[in-house]
């Protein structure tokens, strides 16, 4: 079990980082324990347990032997400089270590210490130290709290994970990248319950230096992946996950992500209604959408969708919503699926009579209904192959998913072959077995048919297929928060809208504490808006009055307003009002940017209005969008279908509201000072007239 010292000493320069992560020819374990209950003597009981072929060096300047093999006092007393340290040592020896590592040109050291958030200063203190030894040094770092790095390939089990002490660990094809250490042992020990098998796994932790997108690019050129899986607990170094992404999908690979943080509690209100419908979660939908990864919610469906992702075009190659066909042999177990299904929007279409007309020709006699089913006869090879091929070539259907009963488990050969005999058929087929049966899903697997455990992880799988988009090609950087911002008032914010070619009213300033009527180039009825860049949403402490309907009227509602908001904000004080004409039209929308600063510019689109906030039904996208994207997004807002035309109602024009969410957009090509922009309500007018903003808000940073 000693170590080889037949190989060079000198680690020949320039080593790849993906050789130096997943397949090490040397490996020192820096702080390696000598008690085999503890969690720093686990790596080298893994890799000699597991076969690893390379070098290992236990560091440790208190023994000479570690779990009786020869250890060295540091890593500068090593006979080669090895290509990945693993430091098992508490955080201040840790960064000592690393910076040993980045003095000896160790390419890659993996921290398994905590410490290093940056929610207390020391912590940050501490990041800057490892950032600082990375930068001067080259080294590169995984973690720190990283319970390590894992190839079953060339049997690297680099880890303090406990769960990887289950034996017999099937390799497969799948490369998994996580921010928590322990959800990688997680996944490995049900995938293995399911017969699945993964290529690489890694903790990535904090991310302090190499970042989840990073590590998974350093393998795209790996042809022994096919898929990427990820766990997600926050969004760091969004570009490089984008990007990573991008060429992820375009080489055929798809990306699946099971993302925390759905139940945030609150979202914060920033400036605009915009802060509020592009809370963190929000945000994270849009960025993921963006780079084309399926976001699941099931951690079932994390372990089993990557299959029928692979088989499943992304949006932009149909020219329809998608529908699926379901045949069964368990009625209960296909309305489960149809149930799943339904609350994910995904649709369970009827087969077209022409179906039905081909079924009957080969046999399968049936009711017609959403379901095709086949009852116990579905339990013959014949009837379930004919109701297959049929249903496989019926051009009303996208996908197919066979859900089969008890069969399953008690003749599992059985009851799975017509399925296993069309899994190289042209339109995907997937497979939900409603009992407990391995042997059966072990043999769908083997055949290349997705196949779920659940309706639920079916229905979500297939949701988020479906939901996918191809990727934008860039995206632009985030921009950290500001310090301070200013907010404009509503004037300064209209000329803003002026300069990217967004209409609004014509509008008169007038001193609120004028004693006659002001001449207007325009007719009654008018709105009066109190005009402090103070106040963002003036609705809200009396600062808007509508439909007024003269001059008399008009001079008491001014004089109204200073009197409510004297009252509401005696902190302010009121010197100027805004006076624009009523603008009428189909509806209203808002539209809103935002740059957040972790994934950059967004755009947001909603019904419009002071209760904008209160509806789920909004559109988020990066930013800039082109036309098809903000055509997408109107799509998406249902309370805006029906500025479509809705029965006797005419119709908006969508045309030049897709042309002023663009325009919006584009702020963040040309404009980076500023922080949040919102038109809210912009008024969408009758088919050909155009869209108008009469109200904005805008901050710079």
């Amino acid at each position: 079990m000693g170590s080889d010292l037949t190989r060079p000493t000198e680690r020949p320069a320039g080593t790849p980082l993906r050789e130096a992560l997943f397949a090490p020819r040397s490996i020192a374990l820096v702080g390696a324990s000598d008690d085999p209950t503890k969690s720093a003597a686990r790596p080298l009981q893994y890799l000699r347990r597991i076969g690893y072929p390379g070098r290992i060096y236990p560091v440790n300047p208190r023994r000479g032997v570690v779990l009786g093999e020869p250890a060295w006092p540091s890593l500068e007393a090593l006979p080669e400089c090895p290509d990945q340290a693993y430091i098992l040592t508490q955080t201040e020896a840790a960064i000592d270590a690393a910076a040993e590592c980045g003095r000896l040109g160790i390419p890659v050291a993996t921290l398994l210490a905590d410490g290093f958030t940056a929610m207390s200063s020391a912590g940050s203190a501490r990041i800057a130290r490892l950032q600082d030894i990375c930068a001067q040094s080259g080294l590169r770092v995984v973690g720190p709290s990283c319970l390590g790095v894992v190839d079953l390939r060339h049997r690297l089990l680099l880890t303090a994970n406990a769960a990887f002490a289950e034996p017999d660990l099937p390799v497969g094809r799948i490369f998994v990248a996580s921010h928590s250490g322990s959800l990688i042992g997680a996944l490995v020990s049900r995938g293995k319950a399911r017969g699945v098998g993964f290529a690489s796994l890694v903790s990535a932790g904090n991310e302090i230096d190499l970042s989840i997108g990073e590590i998974c690019a350093a393998t795209l050129d790996d042809p022994g992946i096919d898929g990427y899986l990820l766990f997600l607990e926050t969004l760091r170094h969004a570009n490089a996950l984008h990007d990573f992404a991008r060429r992820a999908i375009a080489s055929g690979r798809p990306v699946v992500a099971y993302k925390l943080g759905r139940s945030a509690p609150a979202r914060e209100l920033t400036v605009t209604h915009t802060g509020a419908l592009a809370g963190e979660d929000d945000v994270a939908d849009a960025f993921l959408a963006d780079c084309g990864i399926a976001r699941v919610d099931v951690f079932e469906a994390l372990i089993e969708s990557l299959p029928l992702l692979a088989r499943l075009p992304l949006a932009g190659a149909r020219s329809r919503a998608p529908t699926v066909g379901i045949v069964t042999t368990t009625g209960g177990g296909a309305a489960m699926v149809v149930d799943q299904l339904a609350l994910r929007g995904v649709t369970v279409a009827r087969p077209a009579p022409a179906t039905f007309e081909r079924l009957a020709t080969v046999g399968v006699e049936i009711e017609p209904a959403r379901i095709v089913d086949l009852t116990l006869a579905g339990t013959r090879y014949a009837v379930m192959k004919a109701a297959l091929d049929t249903l496989l070539t019926a051009p009303e259907f996208d996908l197919i998913i066979a859900v089969v009963g008890s069969s399953a488990r008690f003749h599992p050969e059985l009851a799975v072959r017509p399925l296993i005999d069309c899994a190289s058929s042209a339109k995907p087929l997937a497979a939900f077995l409603a009992p407990e049966a391995p042997d059966a899903l072990t043999r769908l697997m083997e055949a290349g048919v997705p196949s779920f455990r659940t309706p639920e992880a079916c229905a979500e799988a297939v949701a988020a297929g479906f939901g996918r988009r191809m990727p934008t090609k860039t995206i632009l950087p985030a921009v950290p928060s500001p310090v301070a911002t200013r907010t404009l008032d509503e004037l300064e914010s209209y000329q803003v809208l002026d300069r990217i070619g967004i209409s609004r009213p014509t509008v008169v300033v007038v001193d609120a504490d004028l004693t006659t009527p002001p001449a207007l180039p325009f007719a009654f009825p008018v709105a009066a808006k109190l005009l402090c860049a103070g106040i963002a949403h003036k609705t809200e402490i009396g600062g808007v009055k509508l439909d007024i309907g003269d001059a008399t009227a008009l001079m008491q509602v001014i004089g109204d307003l200073r009197a409510t908001v004297s009252l509401r904000r005696p902190d302010l004080s009121v010197e100027r009002v805004l006076v624009q004409p009523m603008v009428s039209g189909v509806g209203e929308a808002l539209v809103g940017y935002r740059v957040d600063p972790q994934v950059g510019p967004l755009i947001v689109l909603a019904v419009g209005g002071v209760l904008a906030e209160l509806f789920d039904d909004r559109a988020i996208r990066l930013a800039p969008v082109d036309l098809t994207s903000a055509a997408a997004m109107i799509d998406q807002v249902k309370g805006l279908r029906r500025l479509a035309g809705y029965r006797e109602t005419r119709a908006g024009d969508l045309p030049a509201l897709a042309r002023a969410i663009v325009a919006l957009s584009e702020l963040a090509l040309h404009d980076r000072a500023i922080s949040e922009a919102e038109i809210n309500p912009l008024i969408v007018r009758h088919e050909g007239e155009g869209v108008m903003a009469v109200d904005a808000v805008v901050r710079l940073r």
